[in-house]
């Protein structure tokens, strides 16, 4: 299963800033910043789902090997 909480975290946190806070540092917009964090925020949770899914139809192969567990010694 994908990690998907830090993207979450990552979007939520560009929303508040993008949609609650109205300010600007230094000639930075702090919207702007919000925007960008949601976008990538965004771009990262698409990238987890991708990876979690497999691309293209690939499986992973699940290889069973029938070895003894425990290997039989000599009693001397």
């Amino acid at each position: 299963m994908a990690d998907a909480g830090p993207p979450l975290a990552l979007t939520a946190l560009g929303l508040i800033l993008w949609l609650a806070v109205n300010a600007t540092v230094a000639g930075i917009s702090i919207q702007t910043i919000g925007i960008i964090l949601m976008v990538v925020g965004i771009i990262w949770l698409l990238i987890e789902l991708t990876q979690s899914r497999g691309v293209y139809g690939r499986r992973r192969a699940t290889v069973v090997r029938e070895e003894p567990v425990v290997r039989e010694r000599d009693v001397y």
